[in-house]
């Protein structure tokens, strides 16, 4: 039980910090610790909660305005997400996504980190970003991964970094909470997960706030580096987490 505690510690003081920092990445960033010792269902719901938990903290911390009709195909699209995702979580081999998905961010974020110039995605209007939410919304109902197909499409759009976050902030809050419900009313929260939460919340508060503080001052590109790297360690540890499960299957 003291090591249960202390990785589940550690991955919300880690995670807690990158979340403040990015607007994202807590289940990604939390998930890459805890998948080694913690249950699945348990720590797809500490990393909801978490998530939730350094949202709320941020959206009081950094403030990064609200505009609706930005946000509007977003919410939808990740509305409608939500509820698909915690459908086919118990039918999804967790390990084949980790394993494809991980895969994904390993290749094509250092493409776009080490890229002279990033292409700017203009095409698809609102439909395409009502689509991305909607993959948001699916991912954050398997297991509360909002933030990175929204991140990396913001940074295809080449958004300045307080857009994005305005984005990112607000995309993951609504479906985070949203999300939050929807693992309540289908009883993949339960009461013997509480002390877990009481353990996840106070370890990733002052983390969020330093990272939300070290937000405010740093550079566009500085910004854009920071996401891209984070997101390929990401699925780095996703990878590191799916391959031994594939490996004992041989």
């Amino acid at each position: 039980m003291d090591s249960l505690v202390y990785f589940v510690a550690i991955g919300a003081i880690v995670a807690g910090f990158v979340q403040g920092l990015s607007g994202f990445a807590f289940s990604l960033v939390a998930m890459s610790f805890w998948v080694w010792t913690v249950e699945p269902q348990l720590a797809a719901a500490m990393a909801v909660f978490g998530a939730l938990t350094g949202q709320i903290i941020a959206a009081v911390t950094v403030r990064r305005g609200f505009d609706l009709k930005l946000l509007l195909p977003f919410l939808l699209g990740g509305i409608m997400g939500i509820p698909v995702g915690v459908a086919i979580l118990p039918l999804l081999d967790v390990q084949l996504f980790k394993l494809v998905f991980g895969a994904l961010l390993i290749v094509w974020c250092p493409l776009m980190l080490f890229a002279r110039r990033l292409p700017r995605l203009t095409i698809g209007g609102h439909v395409a970003d009502g689509a991305i939410g909607l993959i948001g919304g699916i991912m954050g109902g398997i297991g509360g991964f909002t933030g990175p197909v929204p991140t990396l499409w913001c940074v295809l759009r080449q958004w300045e970094k307080d857009t994005q976050r305005i984005v990112i902030q607000n995309f993951n809050l609504a479906t985070l909470s949203l999300t939050m419900v929807a693992y309540i009313v289908t009883g993949k929260i339960k009461a013997e997960m509480l002390p877990m939460f009481a353990i996840v919340a106070p370890a990733m508060l002052i983390p969020t706030l330093v990272g939300a503080r070290l937000y405010i001052g740093i550079s566009e590109a500085t910004f854009r580096k920071i996401v891209l790297t984070l997101l390929a360690a990401s699925g780095a540890g996703l990878l590191a987490s799916a391959l031994p499960h594939f490996m004992s299957r041989g």
